[in-house]
């Protein structure tokens, strides 16, 4: 039986394990409420603590890594990790392919601005065609490459020059699903990667699917214990120490750093993922055939739990983008030399159908609950959507990936 939480729009079938108690209340929002009662500063003064032994290091000119993407809180990472904790960072960014030139465009422009010794790594694309085929076809996935390889290279990075700190943004079980409380202090582990990032699928785990052998999945590959342990390395989370806000994050760095919007077709958050030309089209619509839910229902929940939006407006938000469509799949078709008609039919052997039901051959979605809230809100009355700003440049080429920076930068 579906189940939605009473105060956000999540369900009981969440994939990152949410539950919800007997007052109808899921642990998203349960833990979420922390935000609101714990002492941030206490908790920055702790992190400055944990930070200490790694600024005070004799080791070379790098003393942590941060991950880095164009998109999504990066910008924010980085300047609190320089100008708060006072480190020096190592930042890292591996290549998801199906860049948008926005995405390449912030990375250029925060190299410039705040000044980083930076590593990017670029998998051969005919490499990463084989995976996503092996993925697709193995367990509805065209984005396991780009997670896998966004969450193995600074491991692989910190490993191999000996950089024990890698510092993350905000942990999805503790801020989304709240799987574990702030005070736990959850760290970056293989365990969580593979069972909530890659779906249960290490690189190692494709060999031999689709003809992938372990040479092709070298990037993908995580550190074995014995060289983690060598360096001891350690991922903390910045969600843990720092209260969270994604929004509130971003129009600091757009009025800081000139971080760059872009339009998202299927949500009105057009801060995040502005670096993939699919995370918020094709994949999205995916994780709502396989889910019964996508981004827009992430953000909309997010914006309730930080009081911006009403559950009415939002129920009313998700029923509009949720119908909205991806217009990328002749790219995604054309690059991986599959046909529309074949791709969307692998899709659809990963439909769920706890959410849906086919009726005169058409996949209906069942969210009855939305379908009953919208009849008792009157539909006329406005939504009052949370506002973003709108900071675009012109993208040059919406027909292809941009695969490599052009050493265009932001003026």
């Amino acid at each position: 039986m579906i189940i939605y939480c009473r105060k956000c729009a999540y369900h009981n079938f969440h994939p990152l394990n949410l539950y919800i108690d007997n007052d109808g209340i899921c642990s998203g929002c349960k833990i979420h409420e922390e935000k609101d009662i714990l002492d941030w500063k206490a908790r920055e003064e702790k992190l400055l603590k944990i930070v200490k032994p790694y600024s005070e290091s004799k080791r070379g000119i790098h003393n942590c890594i941060v991950p880095i993407s164009g998109g999504k809180d990066s910008y924010f990472i980085i300047d609190y990790v320089k100008n708060t904790l006072k480190l020096h960072p190592l930042v890292v960014s591996h290549n998801i392919h199906y860049n948008t030139f926005t995405g390449h465009a912030n990375i250029a422009n925060i190299q410039s601005k705040i000044g980083l010794d930076y590593i990017s790594q670029t998998t051969n694309p005919e490499i990463v065609k084989k995976i996503t085929r092996a993925t697709l076809k193995k367990f509805g996935s065209i984005y396991w490459h780009c997670i896998s390889g966004q969450t193995v290279l600074p491991v692989q990075i910190a490993s191999k020059f000996k950089i024990p700190l890698i510092i993350w943004g905000a942990h999805q079980g503790v801020d989304q699903v709240g799987m574990f409380s702030h005070l736990d202090e959850v760290e970056m582990t293989r365990k969580y990667r593979k069972e909530h990032d890659l779906m249960n699928f290490e690189a190692e785990d494709l060999i031999g699917i689709g003809g992938l052998k372990r040479d092709d999945l070298e990037h993908f590959i995580y550190p074995n214990d014995r060289e983690i342990e060598a360096t001891g390395i350690r991922g903390i989370y910045l969600n843990n120490y720092v209260r969270w806000d994604s929004k509130s994050q971003h129009e600091k760095m757009i009025a800081k750093y000139d971080y760059k919007t872009k339009k998202q077709d299927r949500t009105f958050d057009n801060y995040n993922d502005v670096n993939s030309i699919h995370y918020s089209g094709l994949h999205d619509y995916i994780k709502f055939i396989k889910h019964g839910y996508s981004k827009i229902t992430d953000h909309c929940t997010r914006e309730i739990r930080l009081k911006r939006l009403k559950r009415s407006d939002a129920i009313k938000l998700i029923e509009k983008y949720n119908n909205v469509k991806f217009k990328d799949l002749d790219l995604f078709s054309k690059w991986i030399n599959i046909s529309k008609k074949d791709l969307l039919k692998t899709i659809d052997q990963f439909r769920n159908k706890n959410f849906w039901y086919k009726k005169n051959n058409k996949w209906i979605n069942k969210n009855f609950i939305f379908q009953i809230e919208n009849k008792i809100n009157n539909k006329k009355k406005k939504i009052n959507t949370p506002v973003f700003i709108n900071n675009q440049i012109n993208e040059e080429n919406n027909n292809q990936y941009d695969l490599v920076n052009r050493g265009w930068i932001i003026k």
